[in-house]
């Protein structure tokens, strides 16, 4: 099989998400590190792209030198990964699309509403792949979960909770710390600021395994540390268009949480529930029965949470094996193959509308307002 080639624009040395994307496109084989801008320094970033395996005429010093460089090539990359600030991610995601790449956008895809109608626009125009990297999704008892309840193992889906709340931001003398504060300014993260970074994870969660979407939400935001224009705690209330009634907590402020990423489903005849801190495992109780604990690679899972598991049952795949998933996905639908539920632009609209909905309704003190697009209203 031959390898598809990658490059990445953003995520350079010291990043916190470079090295899982870098992992996660090489891991099985798919693709290959052929080109890169990796920093807003041109010159520290070529030379670590260099040192990262890619030729010297292919070390980009920005997006824009990368994006000409590679369309007028035989070789040019397959795909290409975005892992700049949000501020920059509709720029480069329409330009590289509308030139006729496949992308990878990290999360959020936009700023605004607007530009994610114009990104699913150009992304069903030009044909191309345009995914967002939800890798939370791609854990293989996620999609177990998500194969469960599908199945009608529990019954329909009454009620949803979900949390991704830590306290990493909690110290309020590393409100100055560059890796921080741009999470709480609206000029480099947008409108918001822990559910933008956070919450839209959680929600995404929800209706990936739910099989269902948002239509309402009711949300109280909340800057606990003042110096912050942008909130650092949120409670969103929600319910979906099947239905389902969601409760979600995200906060950054959660002193004593690491990661605290965690999702619990509540059917007619059973739930379940998955943390990230311990990705292989869902505890599973049926009606009326013993909670029981099933294990990635244990006999009798669904296809595709097999297909997503690389070593035997009770080896732990963590975060970066999560992003390899999403890359799986990809390598096989720009080869025309069968692939899995990779997150698409159509999900990274609605995550959009959901942050500015929620923001909206923050300030109308909780008011009950429609999450949805106002193209999928």
């Amino acid at each position: 099989m031959k390898r598809l080639n990658w490059g990445m624009i953003g995520g350079g040395e010291g990043s916190q998400i470079g090295p899982a994307h870098r992992l996660g496109a090489q891991a099985d084989g798919n693709f290959v590190l052929a080109a890169g801008a990796l920093d807003h320094d041109a010159e520290r970033g070529k030379a670590y792209a260099q040192r990262l395996g890619v030729a010297a005429d292919r070390a980009y010093g920005n997006w824009q030198d990368m994006l000409e460089g590679e369309k007028g090539r035989d070789d040019k990359v397959d795909l290409v990964t975005v892992a700049t600030p949000n501020s920059t991610h509709f720029e480069i995601t329409k330009s590289f699309l509308e030139a006729g790449f496949n992308v990878l956008c990290e999360k959020p895809m936009t700023m605004t509403v607007e530009e994610g109608e114009e990104i699913v626009k150009i992304a069903a125009k030009t044909g191309q792949v345009c995914a967002v990297n939800y890798c939370y999704s791609a854990y293989p008892m996620v999609r177990e979960m998500r194969n469960i309840v599908a199945r009608g193992d529990i019954g329909k889906v009454r009620v949803i909770v979900v949390n991704f709340s830590h306290g990493h931001h909690g110290d309020a003398a590393d409100a100055d710390n560059p890796r921080v504060r741009w999470r709480y300014d609206p000029a480099m993260a947008g409108v918001s600021g822990q559910f933008a970074d956070c919450g839209i994870h959680a929600m995404h969660l929800a209706s990936f395994i739910a099989g269902d979407e948002v239509k309402t939400l009711s949300a109280d935001f909340a800057s606990t540390i003042s110096s912050r224009v942008l909130e650092d705690d949120a409670m969103v209330n929600f319910r979906m268009e099947g239905g389902t009634i969601g409760r979600l907590w995200t906060s950054s402020v959660a002193i004593g949480r690491q990661h605290g990423f965690e999702i619990q489903v509540f059917g007619e005849t059973g739930g379940m529930k998955w943390w990230a801190e311990q990705p292989g495992q869902v505890m599973y109780t049926p009606l009326g029965g013993r909670t029981q604990i099933m294990e990635k690679g244990e006999a009798g899972l669904s296809d595709e949470a097999g297909r997503l598991s690389r070593v035997a049952i009770a080896h732990p795949e963590g975060f970066p094996m999560a992003v390899t998933n999403i890359y799986v996905d990809l390598a096989a639908a720009i080869r025309g193959e069968t692939h899995g539920a990779y997150p698409t632009a159509m999900d990274g609209l609605r995550s959009m509308s959901a942050v500015h909905q929620c923001v909206a309704s923050a300030k109308a003190d909780g008011a009950w307002v429609d999450a949805r697009p106002a193209s999928l209203r």
